[in-house]
């Protein structure tokens, strides 16, 4: 059986083998959105898929919209040619429970999918529409820059800035000049709503957008009225908001299960740029998003699908307790340790009794007296579901090694709030911390590319990774000490750390505890056993 609108007539296959039927008529949702758009979006990779996409189909599931989405691809044009088009835009969303069970269900909210290359005029008629009430965005924090590493603008960027305003190449310019189509239709109010999972994305989005406007009215290119629209929330907004939910790329172990099932068509495709894309995406069950509630041009009801609407403060703080508290310190942990202890599962770490210990001390303990509370999410019941349910996921196939990346740019965040935020509660000493320095010193001992077997090992890319391992280049698994002399340009650098771990008395309890971690082959081990058992 293959994935399209016509076998979805034959109910009592896919009722049989337990899949999730679409409970609205998919012809006439089309038909619907086509005629008066509602919600376009960018970016049709597997989290659009798994999370948007399925948003929206519980509300026409559910009779509470008649429409569903357009999406438009921007960076990896194969998706739409390989993941949607041969299937009628229709997906099979797997939920990967963390008992080992899963749920199969039919997404068929998708209206109309395209290439933003191969379809301005039909993005331009979208966009003057009057009905149309977001258009939102899953394309990554780098899709929001629009600077090189070294703070310059590329060329495509400098082109679309500069001159190439009716027919812009890059998605930023896109969004602007769509947006200026919707200013000359009337100042038509519209939400520009990122999805992506960085923080003060709303933001993000403006200022790209803004900077546009800004050159193309400095440039007399389009009426200076284009930036006070721009600028006025009343006709465009650009709310804030906390998503979370683990989807993996497509598992072979998922796509045994629908080839069992008599389902054709399910191959794991890897396209050139990269994506892995497959008539299904796979996700764990666990999801939040939380959305500033600034809607000038109204919005579907998506409360009703789950999806928490609050003020720009309250996202601000679920952001905080997710990213400095209660889900990414832990993971960052687990990285570092996983990666000495040669795991290749986050998953199979939370069996191991030491490191399962280490972070809910991490969280519980040294985390929550200090954690910013939202008020709307109990940082106790999300931590708890974070460590008894999501990391010990076996279907969610994460890795120390894919976390670890990019360690030294996480850890200001992710442990260096804490610790300013001892400092500024006077709650606790911070020198009698104990476990964010068992990290600390782990993160150290990880920079040294050995095991705990004494097997050398690639440390994951890291911006500073060449200059923090010329720090400790002299340092080998058995060494006795002191290391102040080579640690200390580490440990008191504030922006690695948030403050100068030196000027607060914890440099010398990591010091103390790298010494033990490096002591010799197994070290690491005991070290754990030593502040865990």
């Amino acid at each position: 059986m293959k994935l399209n609108i016509s076998n979805l007539k034959n109910k009592e296959f896919w009722q049989s083998k337990g899949y999730q039927l679409p409970n609205f008529d998919i012809e006439k949702m089309k038909e619907n959105t086509l005629k008066n758009p509602m919600w376009l979006h960018f970016g049709a990779g597997n989290i659009f898929r798994a999370f948007p996409a399925a948003l929206q189909q519980d509300l026409l599931d559910k009779g509470l919209s008649d429409r569903g989405i357009i999406v438009c691809e921007s960076y990896d044009e194969e998706i739409i040619e390989k993941a949607y088009t041969p299937y009628d835009n229709l997906s099979i969303l797997i939920t990967l429970k963390a008992d080992g069970s899963i749920d199969k269900k039919i997404i068929a909210s998708i209206a109309s999918a395209m290439n933003v290359r191969d379809s301005l005029n039909k993005l331009i008629d979208i966009f003057t529409h009057p009905s149309l009430q977001i258009a939102s965005f899953t394309i990554t924090e780098k899709g929001y820059s629009l600077v090189d590493s070294s703070g310059s603008y590329p060329k495509e960027i400098a082109e679309d800035l500069e001159g190439n305003f009716q027919t812009p190449k890059t998605l930023m310019g896109t969004i602007a000049f769509l947006c200026y189509k919707r200013y000359l239709a009337g100042k038509l109010p519209i939400t520009l709503l990122s999805l992506d999972n960085c923080s003060h994305n709303g933001s993000k989005l403006h200022d790209a957008v803004k900077t546009f406007a800004d050159s193309w009215v400095e440039n007399k290119k389009v009426d200076a009225g284009f930036l006070e629209y721009i600028q006025n929330q009343q006709f465009v907004s650009f709310p804030w908001t906390m998503i979370d939910k683990i989807t993996p790329r497509p598992s072979e172990q998922v796509k045994a299960i629908l080839e069992a099932d008599g389902l054709e068509d399910v191959e794991i495709i890897k396209t050139k740029k990269n994506t892995y894309v497959a008539s299904f995406v796979n996700a764990e069950q666990t999801q939040y998003l939380v959305v500033e509630d600034v809607f000038p041009n109204s919005r579907p009801p998506l409360e009703e699908a789950g999806v928490i609407f609050t003020d720009r403060e309250t996202v601000d703080k679920v952001e905080k307790m997710k990213v400095c508290t209660c889900l990414n310190p832990l993971h960052t942990a687990l990285a570092i340790y996983g990666c000495l202890l040669g795991y290749t599962s986050i998953a199979d770490e939370m069996k191991d009794k030491h490191l399962k210990k280490f972070i809910e001390k991490l969280g519980y303990e040294e985390g929550l007296p200090v954690v910013v509370d939202p008020g709307i999410i109990k940082p106790e019941e999300f931590l708890k579901e974070v460590i008894e349910e999501r990391l010990p996921n076996p279907f969610v196939p994460d890795t120390p090694q894919r976390i670890a990346c990019d360690t030294s740019q996480k850890i200001p965040v992710r442990f260096g709030e804490t610790l300013k935020a001892y400092i500024s509660t006077g709650k606790r000493d911070i020198s009698t911390l104990t476990y964010i320095p068992l990290f600390f010193a782990g993160w150290l001992r990880y920079l040294m590319g050995i095991d705990d077997e004494g097997k050398p090992f690639a440390p994951s890319p890291d911006p500073m990774l060449e200059v923090l391992q010329g720090y400790i280049k002299d340092i080998s698994l058995g060494d006795k000490g002191p290391f102040t002399d080579s640690l200390k340009p580490i440990l008191s650098d504030e922006k690695i750390f948030g403050v100068d771990l030196y000027k607060y008395k914890l440099a010398p309890k990591v010091e103390n505890m790298f010494t033990e971690l490096v002591a010799g082959k197994g070290a690491v081990r005991k070290t754990l056993e030593k502040y865990l058992d």
